[in-house]
Order: structure tokens, then sequence, then C-alpha cells
């Protein structure tokens, strides 16, 4: 049970991970395009900055370094690293039904490529 629990802290980098890209999109979705002009596109960035979903998207990714942080004492790199490409399968999964994102034929493939390959690698 003790090692089941250590998967946790992976499981949470991963959570944390995926919200963040989530939440940035979807609040920068909501607030517009970027200006064309150099002076308004900076003033456009750092009042992204101020945006509380923004703000807490780079907080999970703050806390996502923590829980990477905890998981690297319980495992190899080698071991644990592959599992951050499930980063690339929930984000494409959560974009498509939350984002309203497309889906095509080729990011299924490339998608069940990564999953293949992380059982591959975790195996090892």
């Amino acid at each position: 049970m003790h090692r089941a629990f250590d998967y946790l802290y992976i499981a949470a980098t991963i959570g944390l991970t995926v919200y963040g890209q989530l939440i940035i999109k979807w609040r920068i979705g909501k607030l517009g395009p970027m200006p064309a002009e150099g002076l308004e596109k900076i003033k456009f960035l750092f009042s992204l900055l101020l945006d509380p979903g923004i703000f807490s998207g780079f907080a999970a990714a703050f806390l996502a370094s923590l829980t990477w942080m905890a998981a690297m004492t319980k495992f190899d790199l080698s071991h644990a690293y592959p599992f951050m490409s499930l980063n690339f399968v929930i984000v494409l999964i959560l974009g498509v039904w939350l984002l309203s994102e497309p889906l095509s034929l080729f990011k299924v493939l490339g998608v069940a490529l990564i999953v293949i390959g992380v059982i591959v690698a975790s195996r090892g």
C-alpha cells in the first residue's frame, strides 16, 4: 500500500499541470486576442497576470513542481518521467470536452502512441 501512495505524487503533478494548462487557455480565450501594437501587447500580457484564473494556473504549476520534487524522492526519474506524457492525453481529452477544441484522427493516433509508450517505458 505504501508504494501505491507514492504514485499519488505523480498523479498530483499530472493533475495540477493539466489544470494549469486548461485554466490558462480558458481564461485567455475569454479575455480576447492579443493586440497588434507593441505597447498594447505588453499591457495585455501584464493584465493577464492579474486575472485570478490565470494566477491560479501559475499557482498550480508551482504546486506541481513541489509534488514532482516529492515524487523524485520516491522514484527513479527514468521510471516517473514517462507518466508526465499522460499530460498530453488528458489535456487533449479535456480540451476537446471543455474547450470545444477540434479532434482529428492524427491527434487520436498520437495520443494512442503516447499511451503505448508510457506503458512500455514504465515497465522497464
